[in-house]
C-alpha cells in the first residue's frame, strides 16, 4: 500500500509556523493601558518626567568627570541644507532694520526665520511631542491641553537646564563598523555588550548617547539620512528605560530603528520613552568627534530654549572631559 507524498503536510506545518511568527511579530508591541502608566513614578500631575533627576547631586557628579576641560560640540550648525524629516523647513530671512545717520553710524541687522524650531536640528522632545490616541504623558488629554498658541501643560519650558553624567555607548565602534546599516535593530545584548567592552555601566539620572553612524550621513547624504535609519527598537528601549535616565539621545532624527520591524506599528520607541516613562529624547547628534576620541564617559549639558507650551526645542548640547 502506497502512502500519499508528506510533502503537503509538510508544506502546511511550515505556513503555520511562518503565520505564527508573522502574527507574534505584528504583535510585538502594543501601549500599555492607561492605568499601567498613569500616574507616572514622578507622581500625579508631573510635567518634567526624567528632568526631575536633575538636582545639586546630578551637577556635582558631572563636574568631577571633568579633568582638561576639553569643550565637544554636540550640536548641529542650523540652516536650509539640514536633512529635514517629512516637510519641515528651515528658513532664514535677513532684515536690515536701520541705519543710524548718527556720529557713530550704527547699523542694525537681525533675522526672521519660519521654522519647525522644536523639531528640527539637534533638538530635544518634550512630552507635549507624542501621544497614545488623545493621552500624553502622565495621561494628560490632548483636547484639554492643546490650544493654537501652544500646550497649557507638559510644554517644553518645563524642562530646565540639564547638567549630567554623559554615557556614550558605541554601538558602530562595537560591530567594528563605520554606520550600522540602514534598518539595523539595536538590541539589548548590543547595549550590554558595547558598555562591556567600554568598562563602563549606565546609572540612573545619566545622559546615554548613542552613536550609530548615521550622522556620517549628515549635510552628504540628507535624502538617505531621512529616509530609514538604525537605531534602537522596542526592547532597548524598554532596557534603556529601566536604567532610568534623564535622557537618551542618538545620531539620527528619531533615536529609535526606522522604519520598525513591525510594520503595524510607528515609532513605537516615542511612545515608550515620552509617554509610557516620561524620559526625554534628543536628536541629530554630531557624536563624531566625541566617538573618535573615545571619550564615552563626560559632564553633559543641554538647556532647551524656554519656548512657551512648546513640543520641543532646538539645542546646542556640549560635553566637558
Amino acid at each position: 500500500m502506497r502512502f500519499p507524498p508528506r510533502f503537503p503536510v509538510l508544506t502546511v506545518v511550515l505556513t503555520w509556523f511562518a503565520l505564527s511568527d508573522a502574527t507574534a511579530r505584528a504583535q510585538s508591541w502594543r501601549p500599555p493601558d492607561e492605568s499601567q502608566r498613569v500616574p507616572s513614578k514622578w507622581g500625579a500631575g508631573d510635567q518634567r518626567g526624567s528632568a526631575n533627576h536633575m538636582k545639586p547631586e546630578s551637577v556635582l557628579r558631572a563636574v568631577k568627570l571633568i579633568r582638561t576641560g576639553e569643550v565637544v560640540e554636540l550640536g548641529r550648525v542650523l540652516g536650509a541644507a539640514m536633512p529635514f524629516f517629512g516637510t519641515r523647513r528651515f528658513d532664514l530671512h535677513t532684515k536690515r532694520t536701520f541705519h543710524n545717520a548718527g556720529a557713530n553710524r550704527r547699523g542694525s541687522n537681525e533675522e526672521l526665520i519660519v521654522s519647525e524650531i522644536g523639531q528640527v536640528g539637534t533638538q530635544l522632545d518634550g512630552f507635549a511631542h507624542q501621544t497614545i490616541g488623545d493621552t500624553l504623558y502622565n495621561g494628560f488629554k490632548l483636547d484639554e491641553i492643546a490650544t493654537r498658541s501652544g500646550f497649557q501643560k507638559l510644554g517644553v519650558e518645563n524642562v530646565g537646564s540639564l547638567i549630567t553624567r554623559g554615557v556614550l555607548i558605541d554601538l558602530a565602534g562595537f560591530k567594528k563598523v563605520e554606520m550600522l546599516s540602514d534598518t539595523y535593530e539595536i538590541t539589548p545584548q548590543d547595549l550590554e555588550q558595547a558598555l562591556g567592552l567600554q568598562k563602563l555601566s549606565v546609572n540612573p539620572g545619566d545622559a546615554i548617547l548613542l552613536h550609530t553612524g548615521w550622522g556620517r550621513l549628515w549635510g552628504k547624504d540628507n535624502t538617505r539620512y531621512s529616509k530609514t535609519c538604525p537605531g534602537i527598537g522596542v526592547a532597548a528601549a524598554e532596557w534603556l528605560a529601566r536604567k532610568d535616565p534623564m535622557l537618551v539621545g542618538a545620531d539620527n532624527f528619531s533615536v529609535e530603528v526606522s522604519p520598525n520591524p513591525d510594520p503595524q506599528v510607528s515609532l513605537p520607541v516615542h511612545q515608550v520613552m515620552l509617554v509610557v516613562n516620561g524620559i526625554h529624547l534628543l536628536e541629530n547628534l554630531n557624536l563624531e568627534e566625541l566617538t573618535a576620541k573615545r571619550a564615552y564617559e563626560f559632564a553633559f549639558m543641554v538647556q532647551p530654549l524656554k519656548i512657551q507650551g512648546g513640543s520641543g526645542s532646538t539645542v546646542a548640547p556640549i560635553a566637558i572631559r
